[in-house]
């Protein structure tokens, strides 16, 4: 039994989508606040727990006695996190150790969890790998810090297994349309691209100050499913008691800037997108590009889906199939 923490979100959704087709027993913990039932497959075992609620988290775990635990839970806006720090801490930090210490008290040791490529800052040399300095410099970043770091330690006391995948950029949709992206408030730019596109609305660029090819901020990035693949490997490998403790940058080592997104996604549609530049965002690094080699290396992962127009097509069908995202 995989339990996904996180299992109604848009990386969640896709992951739990691919261990249903690989024959895994599971089930899926979301207390629905960013996340979609809608996205999971029918009759899939669903728990609506926040995992700030002790109690009902620890009844569901020992109800469950899951062989592992892929962890995406949490709050993982980075504009969010500037304005409230602690909206962003207490959550993803105390909702992770009582995850933690449901896990000891019911005798589950193995976790694979959501990191991000934030807790890097910003980045001395490109493209960056996993021994590069972590400085985070938002909130958000500081977070997914903090709880690799817990989990370092829990698993140094000979009381864990786990690996954390450090994600660029998620981008893209299943390629069959089923399950996409769909936030409110949406945030990431290909989604904003696009539903500009659609709409007839002005997209707003914050940025054009920054020391890049066009004066946007330069991102890495990666499809859906692409993710979806390195966590079923990082899920093996420990599951054969393989890899404990590594981290794994997660992207395509190729970097795209707002306004090169923009344009690639005017092409896709066939739409002009109206745009106008705002101030920066606190917290947002220049550029942001992975080395992905390691788990190339170790656990033998190959993106399939890297160049960024498949990317935005596979999301440009999601959101024409769907047009109002998902029920709400």
């Amino acid at each position: 039994m995989i339990l996904v923490t996180g299992g109604a979100g848009y990386i969640g959704s896709h992951v739990v989508k691919k261990l249903v087709e690989k024959d895994y027993p599971l089930a899926v913990i979301d207390d629905l606040s960013t996340g979609h039932k809608a996205a999971l497959p029918p009759g899939i075992p669903f728990y609506p727990i926040d995992l700030l609620e002790e109690k009902a988290l620890n009844h569901t775990i020992e109800k469950l006695l899951p062989e592992a635990i892929i962890h995406f839970a949490a709050k993982s806006i980075v504009s969010a996190s500037m304005k409230d720090p602690l909206g962003t801490f207490y959550p993803n930090l105390v909702g992770t150790m009582n995850l933690l210490k449901a896990m000891q008290k019911f005798g589950t040791r193995t976790i694979v969890f959501s990191s991000t490529a934030a807790v890097y800052g910003e980045p001395e040399k490109v493209p960056i790998e996993e021994s590069h300095p972590l400085q985070p410099t938002n909130p958000y970043g500081e977070s997914k810090l903090f709880i690799e770091k817990i989990l370092s330690n829990t698993a140094s006391a000979g009381n864990l297994s786990y690996i954390s995948l450090r994600y660029f950029n998620a981008a893209g949709a299943d390629p069959g349309g089923e399950i996409g992206e769909d936030h409110d408030p949406e945030t990431h730019l290909i989604p904003l691209a696009l539903a500009a596109a659609k709409e007839k609305k002005e997209l707003t660029v914050y940025g054009n100050d920054y020391p890049t090819v066009d004066g946007t901020p330069v991102r890495d990035y990666i499809h859906i499913n692409d993710l979806v693949s390195a966590h079923i490997l990082a899920l093996e490998a420990l599951l054969k008691g393989e890899k404990t403790g590594a981290a794994y940058n997660l992207g395509n080592q190729r970097g795209h800037s707002v306004l090169e997104v923009i344009k690639k996604a005017e092409e896709v549609t066939g739409k002009k997108i109206a745009r106008h530049f705002g101030p920066r965002r606190m917290g947002d690094p220049s550029v942001l590009v992975a080395s992905s080699e390691l788990i190339k290396k170790e656990l033998n992962w190959k993106p399939y889906c890297s160049d960024l127009e498949t990317i935005i097509e596979t999301a440009w069908k999601w959101h024409q199939g769907k047009p109002g995202g998902y029920p709400k």
